[in-house]
């Protein structure tokens, strides 16, 4: 798992699909659904730690182009 792509296939598989309208929010309720995911013990802990990072990189990363957008 390596791209907010994977982390999209891997909620799907427990039938978890999201599209707000928003990537930064996608993104936000990803993590959500994925906190809801594992505090049921469905996902492997390991799983659930790459999916968080990528959902956590790709979220400072929406950050960084809004910050942008409004700097110049």
């Amino acid at each position: 798992m390596k791209t907010l792509y994977d982390v999209q296939q891997l909620l799907k598989k427990y039938g978890v699909l999201v599209h707000v309208g928003k990537r930064i929010w996608d993104i936000e309720l990803m993590a959500l659904e994925l906190d809801n995911i594992n505090r049921s013990h469905l996902i492997s802990q390991h799983d659930y730690l790459i999916a968080k990072m990528i959902l956590r990189h790709e979220h400072e990363y929406e950050e960084q182009i809004e910050k942008d957008k409004h700097s110049s």
